[in-house]
């Protein structure tokens, strides 16, 4: 499936099963505003992103149910969170340790004079690498859930390498949705735009789309 064809089914999925959907998204999503604002605070919190891991791993859970099955159960977030707690806290201290080391080498670096500047710029290139990373790392983290996780950060290696300028708009596309959520409010935030990317990925990422295009 292409990226534009995952973005549009993703619409019809989110619509099909948006109060479910609702329900687990504001729940990560006030995980994850509860975080950043005691980031803001102290820059260590930011290592707390592992505890967004098992709920983030239950949504997409739910995401990859809902492309393959068609349906979607509340029973399933419960039952995502049963198989993936151990994955998602991995996943979470993974995203976690990256920001932090992401804010320090970029105060360094940026603090260091202008021979250092073209150093800044590779630690945001990877760090905006690492993000887009993530979208196929999380869907095959799930999606292949008995495999190593060094296995599964090698496939999702392997899928952004295929596909990386599909990878790439298909994050650039949902930053801006999500951004767009936090511009209007913070409740848009909470509600739907995590979910949506989340299936987004998941249409884009599995190897099949069994239920037939409208």
């Amino acid at each position: 499936m292409t990226a534009r064809g995952a973005l549009r089914r993703a619409v019809r999925d989110l619509y099909d099963q948006s109060w479910r959907l609702l329900i687990l998204n504001t729940l990560l999503g006030f995980t994850a505003v509860g975080i950043a604002w005691a980031a803001l605070h102290a820059l260590p919190a930011l290592l707390l992103g592992l505890l967004l891991g098992p709920p983030a791993a239950a949504l997409m859970h739910c995401a990859i149910t809902l492309v393959r099955e068609g349906d979607l159960r509340l029973a399933d977030a419960f039952e995502g969170l049963r198989l993936h707690w151990r994955r998602g806290l991995a996943l979470g201290a993974l995203a976690g340790a990256a920001a932090v080391l992401t804010v320090v080498a970029l105060r360094f670096y940026a603090g260091a004079g202008p021979s250092a500047w073209p150093l800044a710029m590779l630690v945001l290139y990877l760090a905006l690498l690492f993000a887009v990373f993530q979208l196929p790392l999380w869907t095959l983290a799930i999606l292949e859930h008995e495999q190593p996780l060094r296995r599964v950060l090698a496939d999702a290696g392997l899928a952004l390498l295929r596909r990386p300028a599909a990878w790439t708009g298909l994050a650039v596309v949902l930053f801006l949705v999500n951004l767009s959520g936090i511009a209007a409010a913070v409740l848009p935030f909470l509600t739907l735009t995590i979910a949506y990317s989340f299936l987004a990925a998941a249409r884009f990422a599995l190897p099949r789309d069994p239920t037939p295009e409208a």
